[in-house]
């Protein structure tokens, strides 16, 4: 168990971390042929940082957690539709 709260605590850290790699890796079309980038880019970049923070704000266990930053990640368009549309969002837990 200890092993489990000790990887809970380097999230934050993680998070900042795949954000920074994000920077740099997401979406072949993010530069024009100039080395500038594009504002489809810009615009994909922005809304997966704002997805990865959101999975990380989420109750989840670790493992689905790194199951939808993998989507994410790895399919920077069709994953954030994909988690917009079936993570669950705006489900309440009240009784």
């Amino acid at each position: 168990m200890n092993k489990i709260a000790a990887l809970a605590n380097r999230l934050p850290v993680t998070a900042l971390l795949l954000t920074a790699l994000t920077l740099t890796t997401t979406a072949c079309s993010r530069f024009n042929n100039n080395g500038s980038l594009s504002i489809w880019g810009i615009a994909i970049l922005v809304l997966d940082v704002l997805a990865l923070i959101d999975v990380f704000r989420q109750p989840w266990t670790i493992g689905k957690k790194i199951l939808w930053v993998a989507i994410i990640w790895f399919l920077p368009v069709l994953g954030l539709i994909l988690y917009y549309l079936l993570s669950g969002r705006g489900k309440s837990n009240l009784a």
